[in-house]
């Protein structure tokens, strides 16, 4: 598990040092493309063969999105830095499932330990997706939001009928959300280790 840390930590280094490198392409591609440096210099020339090929996927997006040609650098760089922490994310969900199985096959009753731990987890993002998915009105009968309705009904329905909504608010997937985590901790702790 130690060399796993090494690695990661050499991941994030490795990625902070490429988003550094795109980060001074793109200011000197927005440079170039907005004539603040001489479209006819070296660095120009340079930027208009090497680096716009590269770019030309992010530009032909912003430009079908109704943007201006000249920050596609800049949005190039928020891909690399995004894809970067996403990477590292998981990458550290990963390691934390790993670490986890470790744990888990040190005796049966850890193992159980574990396997109610994902399913606690399973159902609290369920949650959190229904609840952002209702956010910015996504159908619930999307393949993508379905799924967290058999996983969450069972909690949020029966808190309805006791919860009043405050105002337009619905705080029941708040609660459902805490009275999860006291479930899952009173149930854990039933477990032999």
């Amino acid at each position: 598990m130690v060399a796993y840390v090494m690695v990661l930590r050499g991941v994030r280094v490795a990625l902070f040092w490429i988003a550094v490198v795109v980060a001074v392409v793109a200011l000197l591609d927005w440079l170039v493309r907005t004539r603040r440096i001489s479209p006819f210099s070296a660095i120009a020339r340079f930027m208009r063969s090497a680096v716009d090929p590269l770019i030309a996927p992010v530009e032909r997006t912003i430009v079908r999105a109704g943007g201006m040609p000249a920050s596609a650098p800049w949005w190039a760089l928020v891909f690399v830095v995004v894809g970067g922490l996403c990477l590292i994310g998981i990458l550290d969900f990963t390691g934390g499932l790993v670490a986890q199985l470790a744990y888990g096959t040190s005796s049966g009753g850890a193992m159980l330990r574990v396997l109610l731990s994902w399913a606690f987890g399973l159902v609290r993002l369920a949650l959190m997706v229904r609840v952002l998915s209702s956010w910015v009105n996504v159908s619930q009968y999307s393949r993508w939001i379905r799924w967290t309705f058999p996983l969450t009904e069972w909690i949020l329905g029966p808190l309805r009928q006791f919860v009043p909504l405050m105002g337009m608010i619905d705080i029941t997937p708040l609660i459902a959300f805490f009275l999860i985590g006291l479930l899952q901790g009173v149930i854990i702790r039933m477990i032999p280790a």
